[in-house]
């Protein structure tokens, strides 16, 4: 129904302008829209080429990635995405969860505000583009937006990438509306709560409960620690927050890093070794837990359940298992929406 209408006191010849509303725009990272050649190289050069990922001087790195990495890597990528790859629905299992999450999450949001809030989701790499989901909001008549980045913790080449995407997309905009960003909550009670919940369900699941619970994070360059970025600080916090929830001994639960890329050194133990020296020192059992993904993906249903599984069973490890991420999960969800909540203080009550 079209409830636009021109300003009280406005001429007729003023245009008419839609209802007011707040925008909740959910953000995760992205997805390629097929797993042939083009279009993962399309999405590979949209994401290598940013500098927030890899900040590399343009000169140096473009010839690199136009020449090198983009002629080899999308057949390697196709084919890892090709394994998780959701047929039935034309797109991998990233898209899929983020509409599950994105149309939980209105729900819950429209049961407490009603038609006075519009939600919707973008990728940061991809489709729908961060940029074509601003102009819509603004269309619609949102005048503020609340911009949510799905990555509980912070880092420069996830969180912020995402912001900045979000704020060129405002740029192109004649009457920006007034925004605010979703800031992390590595630390949140409710989601290290979820967090909790979904250890507690795979091991009740078990006959037998797991020698060591692995938190395996997405890496970045180590160097990047050094320079500011505040990620690895908050994966530790997580990683103990989660065992005091828990109540668990320190010996029961550790922190890695995965998806390591190029030839620096990165944020260590590398989850891909860690898991292998974990099973030659005689911990044939262990679960592995990605809380730095809020949907499941190719880094946790590729690179976790097959790579990584591949190196913890060839050291000698007997039994591995994945807990998924928490996806839209009730508690996840009510998680989420805590945060949206307060951080809508003052534009909805």
């Amino acid at each position: 129904m079209d409830t636009s209408a021109r300003p009280a006191h406005a001429p007729d010849s003023h245009p008419k302008l839609p209802a007011r509303k707040v925008g909740i725009l959910l953000a995760n990272l992205g997805t390629p829209d097929g797993t042939s050649y083009w279009p993962m190289r399309r999405y590979l050069n949209e994401f290598l080429s940013d500098q927030r990922v890899i900040d590399y001087p343009k000169w140096k790195w473009q010839p690199i990635l136009q020449g090198i990495v983009l002629t080899k890597r999308p057949f390697a990528s196709g084919k890892a995405y090709e394994s998780i790859w959701n047929h039935e629905e034309g797109e991998s299992p990233l898209a899929t969860i983020t509409k599950a999450q994105t149309a939980a999450v209105t729900a819950k949001m429209q049961a407490q505000y009603g038609d006075q809030v519009m939600v919707d989701y973008c990728m940061r790499y991809g489709n729908p583009s961060t940029k074509s989901k601003v102009q819509a909001m603004v269309k619609a008549g949102c005048d503020r937006i609340l911009f949510c980045p799905l990555y509980p913790q912070y880092a420069g080449a996830t969180t912020a990438t995402a912001n900045d995407q979000f704020f060129r997309a405002l740029m192109e905009e004649k009457w920006q509306p007034a925004t605010r960003t979703l800031p992390p909550y590595f630390d949140d009670p409710a989601y290290i709560d979820a967090l909790a919940q979904s250890v507690t369900r795979a091991y009740a699941a078990k006959e037998t409960a797991p020698d060591l619970l692995v938190c395996s994070y997405h890496g970045l360059p180590e160097r990047y620690l050094h320079e500011g970025d505040p990620y690895h600080c908050q994966c530790q916090k997580t990683t103990r927050l989660l065992k005091e929830k828990l109540g668990w001994a320190d010996d029961r639960i550790m922190t890695t890093f995965q998806s390591k890329f190029g030839p620096e050194e990165w944020l260590k133990p590398y989850t891909v070794e860690e898991v292998a020296r974990q099973a030659t020192a005689g911990k044939k059992r262990i679960a592995v837990i990605a809380p730095a993904f809020s949907a499941d993906c190719i880094e946790t249903l590729e690179e976790i359940n097959e790579e990584i599984r591949e190196s913890f069973e060839h050291a000698g490890g007997e039994e591995f298992t994945y807990i998924p991420c928490l996806n839209d999960d009730a508690a996840h969800i009510d998680a989420l929406c805590g945060q949206i909540t307060r951080n809508l203080a003052g534009w909805l009550s």
